[in-house]
């Protein structure tokens, strides 16, 4: 018999996917608003990015485990929200495997040369990353699970080790910001910080796998998501305490200009050597975690939405079509994905906030005796909503020049 799938796998997965390389640059995105009005934004953040979650949980209970987001919103919303879902959705996952594959596929060519003593090129790093990882998926979602686990407890490690490192020198002075003149604004900065922070808790795309993975088993899968997210979280708040306790707000200018750049970071807080060793492969280790979390979600949906088979074959198809278009457009053009990445943060809001909260919303009318419902009932939904349109609001001013950047 074989042994039941642990909540802690499952957590560790949530949690890898949200967490990403992308917590790097959190501090630099709320540098605006500074580490009071942060920890306001954080906390808003991931109430209602884990309420949705658990949206997409309780939407899912009346279907096959094995359904996905594709028959989920059909089902429940309609051909328009799924045609409108599935793009928003397809269109942040593939550009994050680009984003993934490319910044993954050099890290990994220079460890491997820094190991071997010859000089690997970055798109064979793409390549062989994207290789071993297809293989992971193929293989199984126990097997991601086992991987994950393995590169969250590194991450762990090495983010604890250096940010301990850089513990003992936070100022609560400077954390507090209370040498700031009279008048000081932080709250106008508020848009910025939560375009940012809202795709720092994207984990959707893995309900319907880990539904999938425990069997239908809500309570599992429940404890997953409540757990993965406060570890995200807790990683996140850590964050800001060791690097704007560190790093006066007035001299956060340089690490701005290169958008929140490790080395630039460690540069101006005056970090280096061990800490510096201990923050990359920490980075590394939460790129990695969040590139197979995601090709995960990505592989379940569409194998759901084009039908293929649970079989090695089908699971070879679904991998082929997973991996090979964001391997293919790193290797063509490696930093293509630039330019479409600064909208991921706007499709996001559509298929992890805004296409939840319908979906429970219609679950309830069309289910009204379901056994399981997401917390805070009709209020949770509307505050979620709500809370959707202020994020597409903040990210359509923010590309239009409409809401204040703070340049340190």
């Amino acid at each position: 018999m074989s042994k039941s799938p642990s909540v802690f796998g499952g957590a560790m997965i949530i949690a890898g996917t949200a967490i990403g390389a992308g917590m790097l640059a959190n501090p630099t995105a709320t540098a605006g608003v500074w580490f009071s009005w942060s920890l306001l934004v954080f906390a808003y953040t991931w109430l209602c990015m884990y309420a949705s979650g658990l949206m997409i949980l309780e939407a899912s209970t009346t279907f096959p485990p094995s359904a996905n987001l594709a028959t989920i919103v059909k089902s429940l919303l309609g051909k328009g929200w799924n045609t409108i879902n599935s793009l928003s959705l397809v269109f942040v996952l593939y550009i994050l495997l680009y984003a993934y594959i490319t910044s993954g596929g050099g890290l990994t060519a220079s460890h491997l040369s820094a190991l071997t003593g010859t000089d690997i090129a970055p798109r064979l790093g793409s390549l062989i990353i994207s290789v071993l990882f297809a293989v992971f998926v193929w293989l199984s979602t126990r097997v991601v699970d086992r991987v994950a686990s393995v590169l969250m407890i590194g991450m762990i490690v090495s983010f604890f080790i250096s940010a301990f490192g850089m513990m003992s020198s936070v100022s609560l002075d400077t954390l507090f910001d209370t040498h700031a003149p009279t008048g000081t604004a932080y709250t106008p900065y508020i848009w910025v910080a939560l375009s940012t922070v809202l795709v720092s808790f994207g984990y959707h795309i893995g309900v319907p796998s880990m539904v999938k993975y425990f069997g239908g088993d809500t309570a599992k899968v429940a404890k997953s998501v409540l757990i993965g997210t406060l570890m995200a979280l807790g990683f996140y708040l850590l964050w800001q305490v060791v690097v704007q306790g560190n790093l006066p707000r007035t001299d956060f200018a340089p690490v701005i200009a290169k958008d929140g750049d490790v080395a630039t970071l460690l540069g101006a807080i005056g970090k280096s050597g061990f800490i510096g060793t201990m923050l990359g492969a920490f980075a590394y280790m939460a790129l990695t975690s969040s590139f197979l979390g995601v090709a995960l979600g990505l592989f379940d949906f569409l194998s759901d939405f084009f039908g293929f088979g649970d079989d090695k074959t089908g699971r070879a198809y679904a991998v082929a079509v997973v991996f090979l278009p964001p391997l293919v457009l790193s290797l063509i053009a490696p930093f293509g994905f630039t330019t479409a990445i600064g909208f991921a943060g706007l499709a996001l809001t559509v298929w992890g906030v805004i296409v939840p909260a319908l979906l429970a919303k219609a679950h309830r009318q069309k289910h009204p005796d379901s056994t399981y419902r997401a917390f805070g009932g009709q209020f949770m939904i509307y505050f979620v909503i709500v809370f959707g349109i202020i994020n597409i609001i903040a990210q359509i001013g923010g590309y239009l020049g409409m809401v204040p950047s703070f340049g340190g």
